[in-house]
């Protein structure tokens, strides 16, 4: 077909997704979703994998694979799992007040804990992250085996300022194994943050994800992407990860690359 070139991975070629159960699969190397990046002008990678049918689909292999990137919101996932693990946080619907500090409408008020995850509100998350403390952050890191595991700068800022790191790989590991409640924390924090990336549901499909958007060291915009799409009781596990210019609108970018990539793949029709 046309834009697409199959790999098989027997044992030459392992696309390592850290904390998948996934080693070997079939690979399909799309590069006809390329015209969703450059018709957006921007640059970066996507990742799909089917869970049933043990086949994964990617364009740009190698900036999935190998390049690491600032995790910016999408950390929320793992400090939202951390904060529940810990106490820290008590349910999703355990409330920080806002500081008073006029930032955002949306984040300038008293928030609870699944508020603050739909509408990324990064004081919110920066309070988790100083109650949980650095030794605990860092060993959970370390645990996870999460990215660069590095905690080079402040607690509430090394997810933000390119301090840790991430690959787009382990992202989607990541996500695979919370919606199967692999992750070393308990099933009732896994259950939670499964249950708050749920951003669309209609009789068509289930759309779950967190979103993240960031400035690499460059000034670039990073944006992410980061979820699960069910269909049919058909799960498939995704990664956008898109960089562009630094006043981009990444809001509308990386969501227009993400639902044209899905409407091209045949999803959100209820025909998958």
């Amino acid at each position: 077909m046309k834009g697409h070139t199959f790999i098989n991975i027997g044992i030459a070629l392992l696309v390592t997704i850290l904390f998948s159960a996934c080693i070997q699969s079939n690979v399909s190397v799309n590069n006809d979703l390329k015209q969703y990046f450059d018709s957006n002008g921007v640059k970066g990678c996507f990742g799909m994998f089917d869970n049933a049918h043990g086949e994964f689909t990617v364009y740009n292999l190698l900036r999935f694979r190998d390049s690491s990137y600032l995790p910016a919101s999408t950390f929320k996932i793992v400090n939202s799992l951390i904060g529940l693990q810990t106490g820290i946080i008590s349910s999703e619907k355990m409330v920080i007040p806002w500081d008073g500090v006029v930032r955002r409408p949306e984040w300038d008020k008293d928030l609870t804990m699944e508020e603050a995850f739909k509408v990324s509100a990064v004081p919110y998350y920066q309070e988790v992250a100083r109650r949980i403390g650095k030794d605990t952050m860092q060993q959970w890191l370390d645990s996870l085996h999460y990215g660069t595991e590095k905690i080079t700068s402040a607690i509430d800022t090394f997810w933000l300022d390119n301090s840790l790191k991430v690959k787009p790989d382990e992202q989607l590991g990541l996500a695979k194994k919370l919606y199967f409640g692999q992750l070393p924390f308990d099933k009732r924090p896994q259950s939670i943050v499964k249950k708050i990336m749920l951003q669309e549901s209609n009789a068509n499909y289930q759309l779950s994800y967190k979103t993240g958007w960031g400035y690499t060291e460059n000034g670039n915009s990073l944006g992410w992407m980061v979820g699960w799409i069910e269909e049919n009781v058909h799960v498939y596990f995704f990664v956008l990860n898109i960089e562009g210019p630094h006043n981009m609108d990444m809001v509308a970018v990386r969501m227009n690359i993400l639902k044209g990539i899905l409407k091209h793949q045949g999803f959100m029709q209820g025909k998958k």
